[in-house]
Formats: structure tokens, C-alpha cells, sequence
């Protein structure tokens, strides 16, 4: 495939889909059909057969759509009208939907989430821009939505120093903890001597409450391969490993799913795009230790070793996979590379503030209202989020604090609700940003008890080499 043929498949997509005068999108990541968003297709099949709409109206399973407390979720989207969103879908609401929404246009009222509800309004979604929107494991989907086409641009307009300067120019950084700028890191791996180079995704998110990467992997498996190999084409590697956690079936299948598709297509394999860079994926199961998040145990445990960290230097991007350069970003950082080479480099920079740019992915848990997936841009509020996109505490109790940063991080209490949420802000109340776990907890909750928790997490965990 080259660029004029993605072109083309993604034009007849769009018509293809324009055909149709209603689209149905239900739910299918782990949230919703744990809560039985599969019963609810199956009732809008079923009803969609017996009214002889099928022909008219298209079922398509999506990724997450963001709340998650509030599924099984469906969105109505029709030619020239907004979009509407139903939450907490039965099969006898699904039914419902389809005799009056579909049918009569006329919106089945009592379980719409409202369009200007803050939990959409106050986000910005670009790493999940896709997410609740196609369906994962159609590669057209993806491509109909400008999928590839910045692999494409980065092949063909660029050379590895430039994408790696692109990055580098927009602030980008680490979205797995840490925070180290994405463009040095992978100019590093550029510049490395070695006549073998791989790139390795973390997708073995394990902090408690956090499930941000899953969503992705499940959601829009394709925006992580075109950023993997984005990267491959930039630091000179034509290898790729995707290390997903053991306990994500439904991540890796999309994912192996997606790569198969890529690879016949001619954008994954020999010659991606019709051009000379090579560039494979495979899939690595994590083996359930929480410790083989950490890069240096990941890289073991992908070498079929046990995953045991061991010190730095030297660095993965000197001596990594088998003693070779190796760059190693985590989920949602790879989600950031098509639409910064796309949009430009100002355009990410210019969203969030001074030192932490473009948005941050978290996973709202605890005692709130509506827990889910959110998007927003860096130095929004804590409060903010937790009162506004979160829709406050239930049953009018106070908020205590938010555990940000998994095991590794820390609480913040009441007195900074107003923090800004970025990289130096969480840092300097003794907390980091981490990979987007947000705890909350109100006033019934045991500071004690949640320290307690945490310690004997770690304990259990660790590999023993801190002590």
C-alpha cells in the first residue's frame, strides 16, 4: 500500500459509512461489557431485524467512551444531528432506542447524558481522540479517521532527525511517570552505535485504580502501532515489542488483531508503505509482577528472563534488549506521535503550561460521582477535576485526598485542591504525576488505613532491592 492507496481507503470508508442513516456505537471495552454492554447489541440487532432496518442502520462496537460508572453506553449518531450518548443501556432500553431514536428521531429522554454535561465539555482529547468513536478492530475505521497518514507523512516529508527534533520542539514527555522529554530520549537511541535497535511499548500498567493504558490498547490498538513505528523509522530500529499486562486479555487480542491487519495492508512488515524502512511488532504477555513495569525488569522479561530490575547506567538507550539500543516509552506517550507530527509542534505546545504540555490521560476512581476516563489538558485543577468533570462526592461528603502516582506517588489533602495538575505542581506537594491513576477519597476514608494499604503493596510487589 502507498500513500494514494490510504488515501482511497479511507474515502470509501467515509462513504461507506455515510450510506448509512443512523450509526449506532455501543461500548465494548472492558467497563462496559463487564456490565453487560454485549446483551445490549444483541437486543439492537435483534430489534433492527425485526423493524427491517438493517440495511439503514449500522452497529458498530467502539472503545471506551469515558463513564465508565455509567455504562453499559450508547451513542446514537445520525447525518446533520448531534450526537447523543445514553448511559446505564439495557437491553430493554436498547430496544427502546431503536423503536423511538432511530425510528421516530425522538431521543428516549430519561437515560441521555447531557451534551454539555462538564465531564465532555472540560476535556480535550487527542490521544483518545478516536476512542468511543470507531470500531477497534476495523482498520478502515481508523484509517477513515486520518490513521496512518502520519506515518506516511514521517516516511516520505522527514528524516529521523527531524521527527526526532518535531518531538522535541512540541515538549513532549514521558507519559509513564517520569517525565523525561520524548524527543531527547529517542534522540539518544538515534545517535546510539549499534547494528540492531528495537522499540518497546509498556503496557504493564499496574498501579492500583489506574487502567488508562488498557483503555487505549483496547480502544484505538492502531494509533499505538503507527506511533511505535514512527519512533522504529526515527531511531533506526525495525523491530517493535508491545509488553502488555498479563491480565488484559482483550488489549492483546485487539492488538495482535491490529497487527495482522497492518501487516497486510503494507503498513506494518518489509517495505511499510512502499517505501525501504522495515518495521515489525510482536505482542509480550506480561508475567502479573508489578515490577516488570519498571524498564530495566521489562526488557528481562521480554528476553524470556525473570523479571528482575537491575541498576543504571547504563541506559536502555545505550544497552537494552539483548545489549542493544532500545527505546522504551509507555502507552499513551506512543498515542501522542501521529497527531504531533500531523498538527505541528506548536500546536501540542501550545496546550497546558510553561514545562508540562498537551494533555494528560487519567483513570477517576474512588469516591465520586462518575469514575470513567478522562483526557485534559495539563494545569487544570485538581479541583476541577474532582467537583466538575467528576460531578463532586456522593451523598454530600467532604473530600479528604487524591492519590496520584500509584504506590510510588502520594495524597494530596483538601488545602490543594487548587493545584494545578502537572509535573512540577504534583512534584513540589511531595506527589508525582505518574501514569494517571486518580484516587479519590472522602471523609470516611482511614488516612492510615490507605498508608497501610500501600506499604504492604510494595512490600508484596517489589523485588527487594530498595530495602
Amino acid at each position: 500500500m502507498n500513500r494514494v492507496e490510504l488515501q482511497n481507503m479511507a474515502q470509501a470508508e467515509t462513504e461507506r459509512q455515510n450510506a448509512f442513516r443512523c450509526r449506532l456505537l455501543c461500548c465494548a471495552s472492558t467497563p462496559c461489557l463487564s456490565s453487560g454492554s454485549t446483551a445490549v447489541s444483541e437486543a439492537m440487532k435483534q430489534a433492527l431485524t425485526d423493524g427491517n432496518l438493517d440495511a439503514e442502520v449500522e452497529i458498530v462496537a467502539t472503545g471506551c467512551m469515558g463513564p465508565c460508572s455509567r455504562g453499559p453506553l450508547v451513542t446514537v449518531k445520525m447525518p446533520g444531528q448531534e450526537d447523543v450518548v445514553y448511559e446505564k443501556v439495557t437491553p430493554e432500553v436498547a430496544k427502546d432506542i431503536v423503536a423511538k431514536h432511530v425510528t421516530q428521531s425522538k431521543p428516549v429522554s430519561e437515560n441521555v447524558l447531557p451534551a454539555d454535561m462538564p465531564f465532555f465539555v472540560k476535556q480535550k482529547k487527542i490521544v483518545l481522540s478516536n476512542s468511543g468513536q470507531i470500531d477497534p478492530e476495523r482498520l478502515e475505521d481508523y484509517v477513515a479517521r486520518g490513521g496512518y497518514s502520519a506515518l506516511a507523512h514521517a516516511l516520505r516529508e522527514m528524516t529521523p532527525e527531524e521527527v526526532c527534533a518535531t518531538l522535541t520542539k512540541s515538549g513532549l514527555r514521558g507519559r509513564g511517570g517520569a517525565g523525561y522529554p520524548t524527543g531527547i530520549k529517542w534522540d539518544l537511541v538515534r545517535k546510539s552505535e549499534g547494528d540492531k535497535k528495537y522499540v518497546v511499548a509498556n503496557g504493564d500498567e499496574g498501579d492500583p485504580g489506574a487502567y488508562m493504558d488498557r483503555t487505549m490498547m483496547e480502544s484505538d490498538p492502531h494509533r499505538l502501532l503507527e506511533g511505535m513505528a514512527i519512533a522504529g523509522y526515527a531511531v533506526g530500529a525495525d523491530q517493535g515489542y508491545l509488553y502488555v499486562r498479563g491480565e488484559y486479555p482483550i488489549a492483546a487480542q485487539r492488538l495482535q488483531r491490529a497487527i495482522r491487519a497492518a501487516e497486510r495492508r503494507g503498513l506494518l512488515g518489509s517495505r511499510v508503505l512502499e517505501s525501504n524502512f522495515n518495521f515489525r511488532i510482536d505482542v509480550r504477555i506480561g508475567a502479573g509482577a508489578f515490577v516488570c513495569g519498571e524498564e530495566t525488569a521489562l526488557m528481562a522479561s521480554i528476553m524470556g528472563r525473570r523479571g528482575q530490575p537491575v541498576p543504571r547506567p547504563p541506559y536502555p538507550s545505550e544497552r537494552g534488549l539483548w545489549g542493544k539500543p532500545t527505546l522504551i516509552n509507555n502507552v499513551e506517550t506512543y498515542g501522542s506521535i501521529a497527531p504531533i507530527i500531523l498538527n505541528g509542534p506548536e500546536w501540542f505546545s501550545g496546550i497546558g503550561t510553561e514545562k508540562s504540555k498537551g494533555t494528560k490521560i487519567f483513570a477517576l476512581a474512588g469516591n465520586i460521582d462518575t469514575t470513567g476516563l478522562i483526557e485534559v489538558p495539563m494545569g487544570i485543577t485538581l479541583r476541577e477535576i474532582v467537583y466538575d468533570i467528576a460531578n463532586g462526592i456522593p451523598d454530600g461528603y467532604a473530600f479528604k485526598a487524591a492519590q496520584t502516582g500509584g504506590p510510588s506517588g502520594g495524597c494530596i489533602p483538601s488545602q490543594f485542591l487548587d493545584t494545578p495538575v502537572d509535573y512540577e505542581s504534583l512534584g513540589a506537594l511531595g506527589s508525582i504525576m505518574g501514569s494517571g491513576g486518580l484516587v479519590v477519597m472522602d471523609e470516611r476514608s482511614c488516612m492510615a488505613d490507605v498508608a497501610k494499604y500501600f506499604i504492604e503493596f510494595c512490600m508484596d510487589e517489589s523485588c527487594g532491592k530498595c530495602v
